[in-house]
């Protein structure tokens, strides 16, 4: 008898006390059992219809020699985006989120591979679905996943929080409407439109859309707050909030449910121009005006603060524009980068306020402030997971203590790909390459250099081709590289020089810029011409 267990764990050097620890996976089993046939010219076998995910696997048995390899498995999605730059920490991290992505996207994309969970959570992949789409073509993994949750929608147009739905013990057992999860019927497709310009997917999803906001439109009424008596995960494992009730953040879970009611609204509005649903264009335009300005009249006070909110809160209301007045946007701002202060640059978000926090630093003009929150390596941050060696993306912040201890919550999981969201800010802010219009038809290049990194670059694959940019500080100046593919167009954006209409091919800009503030001993030279060439293997 031959057995092989899957652990979920993710230590830096052993096992504690050489053991493992299958605790976190809960309920399931993880355990392939194969007897022996006795051949004695050996014997080869795989687990059909399973899979495990695992970091460290235990075999047992009586065979004499034997030989384990991991297979990595997932759905055959071809790479399409890279990232590299000068700290090793920071591609540390972005390796992990391309990890964590592999073992989660098999047939539908996952919370986990490991536990007794593995499913379609919906608010997971809509905040991760920009990072997604630019590391991986995932473009028909995630529409036949569409499909799925339109088909899943209750008769009440209630979207459910995980996709395919299954029976599933708890406070989930129902499906319930759950602002940022069942959003993802609106959000996903509009980043997939976004990133593969496939308007005829909007078109496909557009009944499941206006199905899912007209529900909640009728519940709450055209000007309501999102305050229905369903449990709101909120920004869910905000690490201020208890390890056994993670949807008790640091910005009240109704404030995050009506901006992001809000936020909605103004999608389909612009899907519905796109699809020629002009009365429908103007229909909910109009309710994400009420809506936002039912936001105001109940969260915002008149110098720009937000109640019951913490930076959650205002990242959310800057970064989807729900603060008309120029002067409150400032004083928001402001106050938002107060908060990321007074925290000492450590982490003070859950999975609806990471994946813009970053952004909402960046237009706020406080972007030395967005580089220190993501450089930060103590506990909670991105790069702690990093130091204490993981090798994909945590469920929460702390999935193992500093003292090497796993964190004994029952909730605990060290392969969640929410927290990776960021990744689309590295991608689109800190080398510089994002889209300028649907299908990266135009691109928008725009570096923004910070922090110790002294230099980067990134490489994707959009649907007309190859798109680079790579830039280093040196010498007092910025040098950038830019690829254009064929058939597009890009806006060049940087310090000191007016936008500027480049066409496709490759292209050099040198503008004045200070280095880095630390020595750049510590960081490698890039090791690539930037000239836009990508190594000849990552094509």
């Amino acid at each position: 008898m031959e057995e092989l267990l899957g652990h979920d764990r993710c230590l830096q050097g052993d096992l504690p006390e050489g053991e493992p620890a299958p605790g976190l996976l809960r309920t399931a089993t993880a355990t392939d059992r194969y007897v022996l046939a006795g051949d004695a010219d050996g014997e080869r076998w795989e687990p059909s219809f399973t899979l495990h995910g695992f970091r460290y696997a235990e075999v047992r048995g009586d065979y004499d020699e034997l030989d384990v390899t991991a297979v990595v498995y997932h759905s055959d999605m071809r790479r399409t985006g890279w990232f590299e730059c000068s700290d090793l920490l920071f591609n540390r991290l972005h390796e992990n989120v391309v990890w964590g992505m592999r073992g989660n996207f098999v047939d539908v994309p996952t919370d986990c591979p490991q536990r007794d969970e593995r499913l379609g959570w919906t608010g997971d992949l809509q905040v991760f679905a920009p990072t997604a789409a630019y590391l991986f073509d995932c473009a028909g993994l995630l529409t036949s996943w569409l499909a799925d949750l339109a088909a899943d929608q209750t008769a009440e147009s209630v979207v459910p929080l995980f996709v395919p739905r299954i029976d599933f013990p708890g406070p989930f057992a129902e499906p319930a409407p759950t602002a940022g999860w069942s959003d993802a019927a609106v959000i996903v497709p509009w980043v997939l439109h976004q990133r593969f310009g496939d308007a005829g997917l909007l078109r496909r999803q557009y009944p499941s859309m206006r199905a899912w906001v007209d529900g909640v439109t009728a519940k709450l009424g055209p000007a309501g707050l999102f305050d229905t008596p369903a449990l709101q995960l909120g920004d869910w494992l905000d690490p201020a909030a208890p390890a056994d009730a993670p949807w008790r953040a640091a910005t009240d879970a109704h404030l995050v449910a009506t901006a992001y009611r809000a936020h909605v609204a103004g999608l389909l509005s612009r899907i519905a121009a796109v699809v020629g649903e002009e009365a429908d264009a103007v229909k909910y335009g109009d309710l994400a005006g009420a809506v936002r300005q039912a936001f105001h009249d109940e969260y915002v006070t008149q110098g720009g603060r937000i109640a019951d909110s913490g930076q959650t809160g205002y990242a959310l209301a800057l970064e989807f524009a729900l603060l008309p007045d120029a002067e409150q946007r400032a004083r928001a701002a402001r106050r938002l980068v107060r908060l990321v202060r007074e925290k000492g640059h450590k982490v003070a978000t859950g999975f609806l306020g990471t994946p813009v926090i970053c952004d909402a630093l960046t237009s706020a003009g406080a972007i030395d402030d967005a580089y220190q929150l993501l450089l930060q390596t103590e506990c909670p941050s991105w790069l702690y997971p990093v130091t204490m060696g993981a090798t994909t993306i945590w469920e929460r912040w702390d999935s193992l203590l500093p003292d090497g201890s796993v964190n004994p919550g029952e909730m605990t999981s060290f392969n969640h790909y929410a927290f990776g969201a960021v990744a689309d800010w590295m991608h689109r802010v800190v080398a510089g390459l994002g889209p300028g219009s649907p299908g990266y038809r135009s691109l928008r290049i725009e570096p923004r250099p910070g922090g110790r990194i002294s230099w980067a670059r990134t490489a994707h694959r959009t649907p007309y081709g190859l798109a680079e940019v790579a830039w280093e500080r040196a010498e007092g100046e910025l040098r950038v590289g830019v690829t254009v593919p064929t058939g597009s167009v890009a806006t060049v954006v940087l310090p000191g020089l007016e936008p500027t209409e480049i066409e496709s091919g490759r292209h050099r800009f040198v503008v004045p810029h200070p280095g880095p503030a630390e020595d750049r001993a510590w960081h490698p030279s890039p090791p690539f011409p930037l000239d836009g060439t990508l190594a000849e293997e990552e094509r």
